[in-house]
């Protein structure tokens, strides 16, 4: 790369990035997937047992229904936005190593051979080196 190249920057809210965050986060709510995040594996179980009582709060009518409710939906929303957060993570490095792989470039290989002095190479120059013996 040049002095007068630049490199395009990705953005965090690029749509493919936040669609394929989005879409893993909803993956990674699959409870094997989970287990390998243990604090958050005890949140998404509290989610679960939590929206049971809610359903049941619901079909008693309950007087805690507003209480039950807003805990289920802070405990799924911390889950959801962790697991997304950690999908945003992944895609912004997997689209970081694809930006690098693709203005990855090979040095030029110079035609002539010659024999020429250390001293006088400069930076960018390419040389083979070979044992005289």
């Amino acid at each position: 790369m040049t002095k007068h190249e630049t490199t395009k920057t990705i953005s965090i809210w690029d749509p493919n990035i936040v669609r394929t965050a989005a879409i893993g986060a909803l993956k990674k709510l699959n409870p094997v997937t989970m287990l390998k995040n243990p604090v958050m594996f005890v949140v998404e179980v509290g989610s679960v047992l939590t929206s049971a009582l809610c359903v049941r709060d619901a079909m008693a009518d309950s007087p805690d229904l507003g209480f039950s409710f807003q805990i289920t939906a802070w405990l799924w929303f911390t889950v959801l936005f962790a697991n997304f957060a950690e999908a945003m993570a992944e895609a912004r490095g997997k689209a970081q190593a694809e930006t690098l792989r693709k203005s990855r470039s090979r040095p030029r290989r110079i035609a002539c051979e010659q024999t020429s002095p250390s001293r006088s190479f400069r930076r960018r120059h390419f040389a083979r080196a070979t044992s005289s013996s």
